[in-house]
């Protein structure tokens, strides 16, 4: 696979969310928008295709030069392998979407700082649409992942054929530059309500509750009470109501109170990960709830804000004075599950391990580490992430390697990988060559005179 492809492949996956259309429906869009190609059941869109392309010369400042025709067969490939992992009935869970879902938001909102700044850069109206469409496109990833997985899962290399393959780079002048890449560990305090505020909290939504069985509007108590931002918007949840079925992108604790309620009957107040709710369910429609609910999330004050601060800057001072080391802290500090038993590592989940590409890092985070030394901390910096969690932060900076040509030896695990990506993506190549053929394929009359690599045009 030549350089070129691997890029579009990368982004197919890392920005597919980029190339959706949030403000219409698929049939709407149909209607407007033309069809490039049909794969078995998926449709491709001339939208879809154009959207990518500028994504992509942004994302890789025009240095490199792909056609249409190029961006239309990867994006041909990727419709071909979902479509098979449905005929060849591979199973993926709701659960695992929702999960996908939620890593997925979470890390764009540690990227971009807040939820507002992830709708504005992606083009939705509110998370609501957010979660709907990153669901649809994590299925099919998920999908794409397991059927790829396989076709190639008995493909190995030795160490032999990375040799080989980093020779012929070498021999060829084509030694790929590796980008600069950090390992980042953390420790983080999170803010948490006194008891007597989340009983606050309670007691008030227990009162809207009662009001609202009197006959107070709940629309109304919704627009003045709720912490939902879209509650005074006019898409979902406007005036705080939603749409569900048990496959909707919500958290399962919504679900599953909107789902043992009768028509009309509101809940006792509930926890969630973005505070507490109370949910009426006004229709019920087959598989299909008409819910609205009150988020209210208990206030933290700025005393407690201080005090958190406080906190991390006196461990910091210690582990810069060599009191105790930054492992030690995270340890007898940091409150992050996931990083805490990992030494503060934090784990890159685009690529599964601790290094993270500062080409691709988010402006707000890149601004904290970017100028930091090998070893250096930050000072502490309060973060709220989706679903209202607080907390303070510092950041050490593990390791650092800058831009760099590719060398055999401190790079032996980034060539391996690629020697066996290379194997892997010829596996895949013939098998797209066996499965065009017994595939329902139609391309549409502008993308005919397309020169593809495989016979899709089936000539």
């Amino acid at each position: 696979m030549s350089k070129k492809i691997t890029i579009i492949a990368f982004l197919l996956i890392a920005f597919s969310i980029k190339a959706q259309d949030s403000l219409s429906t698929k049939n709407e869009r149909i209607k407007v928008d033309g069809v490039a190609v049909v794969i078995g059941k998926n449709i491709v869109l001339e939208s879809d295709i154009d959207k990518f392309k500028k994504e992509l010369q942004q994302r890789i400042e025009g240095k490199i030069d792909i056609t249409d025709c190029e961006i239309l067969e990867e994006i041909m490939t990727q419709k071909l392998i979902a479509h098979h992992a449905v005929v060849d009935s591979v199973v993926v869970t709701d659960a695992e979407v929702e999960s996908e879902v939620e890593r997925n938001i979470g890390y764009f909102v540690q990227q971009l700082g807040s939820m507002e700044k992830v709708l504005k850069m992606y083009g939705f109206n509110d998370e609501d649409d957010l979660r709907e469409e990153l669901g649809s496109i994590q299925k099919e990833q998920l999908l794409i992942k397991r059927e790829r997985s396989g076709i190639t899962e008995k493909i190995d290399v030795t160490p032999e054929e990375v040799r080989t393959y980093f020779k012929n780079l070498e021999k060829d002048n084509n030694l790929p530059e590796f980008s600069a890449e950090i390992e980042l560990a953390q420790i983080v305090k999170y803010l948490k309500p006194t008891e007597a505020e989340t009983n606050r909290v309670v007691a008030k939504l227990k009162e809207l509750k009662k009001e609202i069985e009197d006959g107070y509007s709940f629309r109304l108590k919704a627009i003045i009470n709720s912490d939902d931002p879209a509650v005074s918007g006019n898409g979902a949840g406007s005036g705080g109501k939603y749409t569900i079925t048990r496959e909707s992108g919500f958290i399962k604790e919504f679900k599953e109170v909107a789902f043992s309620l009768d028509e009309g009957e509101i809940s006792e107040p509930f926890e969630s990960g973005f505070g507490f709710h109370i949910i009426q369910v006004e229709k019920v429609k087959g598989q299909e709830r008409d819910v609205r609910h009150i988020l209210m999330q208990p206030k933290i004050s700025q005393q407690e804000l201080d005090a958190s601060k406080a906190e991390l800057e006196k461990i910091r001072n210690e582990i810069i004075s060599g009191k105790i080391s930054f492992e030690d802290a995270v340890v007898n500090y940091s409150e992050d599950v996931e990083t805490k038993n990992n030494k503060g590592l934090i784990l890159n989940p685009e690529s599964n391990d601790t290094k993270f590409d500062l080409t691709l890092m988010g402006p707000e985070l890149y601004a904290k580490v970017n100028n930091l030394k090998t070893g250096e901390i930050t000072e502490p910096f309060y973060e709220e992430i989706r679903g209202g969690e607080k907390m303070h932060k510092i950041i050490l900076l593990k390791s650092k390697n800058d831009t760099h040509k590719a060398d055999f030896v401190k790079d032996y695990e980034k060539i391996q990988q690629l020697t066996l990506q290379k194997r892997q993506e010829e596996a895949i190549e013939k098998w797209v060559e066996n499965k065009i053929g017994d595939t329902y394929i139609k391309i549409g009359n502008d993308y005919k005179k397309c020169e593809f690599k495989n016979n899709w045009k089936k000539d």
